[in-house]
């Protein structure tokens, strides 16, 4: 099974599909995207196909910078985040949930920085994405 629910190369994901599969936490991509292009303008979004066993991911990047990885899933979706040394401290001092901070301070180490990665099933979980996205983006 993929990360993603699609999974087939040969079918880049739509809106209209990507709605339907997001079903209700199609709201909350909604705010994200409005959140993201108020604030942070220019914003763009690439679909990309990284083989079968992650699928279609939406690559977010504002500017030149990947900000992060959008993962659609049945009934919700995942954001994928890499930070760096200075965005994981800054993540240490925020006020965000201690298991967010216990996750990115346990994630293993890569060139590119640790990763996170969070559901996004209701309007808490989309506090904690903006919260991030800030971080990731002064940092």
């Amino acid at each position: 099974m993929s990360a993603s629910i699609f999974d087939d190369k040969a079918s880049q994901p739509g809106e209209d599909q990507l709605r339907k599969v997001l079903a209700a936490s199609a709201e909350y991509w909604g705010a994200l995207k409005t959140f993201l292009e108020d604030k942070y303008a220019p914003i763009t979004t690439e679909w990309k196909f990284y083989g079968k066993k992650s699928g279609w991911l939406l690559k977010v990047l504002r500017r030149k910078r990947n900000l992060f990885f959008f993962i659609p899933q049945d009934g919700y979706f995942q954001i994928t985040f890499v930070f760096g040394d200075r965005a994981v401290e800054a993540v240490e001092k925020s006020d965000l949930p201690e298991n967010l901070k216990s996750t990115l301070r346990n994630a293993k180490k890569y060139m590119e920085g640790r990763g996170l990665q969070l559901e996004v099933r209701c309007a808490a979980d989309l506090e904690h994405v903006k919260k991030l996205v800030e971080i990731k983006i002064k940092n």
